[in-house]
């Protein structure tokens, strides 16, 4: 067992998230006022690296209620999909729910945006920060598990893991389960092949 397994052998479950939240390349949603339209999630075991479950949600956004067409070609998130959809406080009690199950977990996401993100609309909508566990944030492990001085975004990583990314892009359940089929090279059981 490597030095980088024995860190997580006694965490039963990782917790990968991916936000989606909205946004504009025009300046007119100031980083400070995205809120989270979309949260996937991930359950995978430590023992196996197997995908247990997963969720998805969209989220109606308040401040910004009207995505710009930079965030649905970014996402391929469409205002009809944020139509009938839970407000943040709402999303968040269906994500608690479903977690229920898993006890013990470890937040993941590729850096630390997701944790930010999640603090702003907590924040913002007066609510508890959800996740007690601690954060893991997957990029930097990823880099340090195979001994890479870069970081890598999460479709570079699975480049050099020689994974297809599957799914699309910037949509919040699929970037998750990409996540997750990284996580043996996360946890250092495999090694990439040599970066030029």
């Amino acid at each position: 067992m490597s030095q980088v397994q024995d860190e997580f052998r006694r965490i039963p479950f990782f917790l990968i998230i991916d936000l989606e939240a909205t946004c504009c390349n025009q300046k007119t949603v100031p980083r400070l006022e995205m809120e989270i339209i979309e949260i996937g999630a991930v359950i995978v075991a430590q023992e196996s690296l197997s995908v247990v479950d997963e969720f998805q949600t969209f989220i109606r956004p308040v401040r910004h209620p009207q995505l710009t067409p930079f965030c649905t070609e970014l996402t391929s998130i469409r205002q009809s999909d944020l139509t009938d959809s839970p407000r943040y406080s709402e999303a968040l009690s269906l994500l608690q729910r479903w977690l229920t199950p898993f006890d013990q977990y470890l937040f993941c996401s590729w850096g630390d945006y997701d944790k930010s993100q999640f603090e702003q609309d907590c924040r913002f909508h007066q609510i508890a920060y959800p996740f007690r566990s601690g954060h893991l944030n997957l990029k930097k492990q990823f880099s340090k598990s195979q001994g890479l001085t870069k970081k890598y975004g999460m479709a570079g990583a699975l480049k050099l893991a020689n994974i297809t990314l599957e799914g699309t892009h910037h949509r919040g359940i699929d970037d998750a389960r990409n996540m997750a089929k990284l996580m043996p090279y996360i946890v250092g059981i495999e090694k990439v092949a040599s970066v030029k």
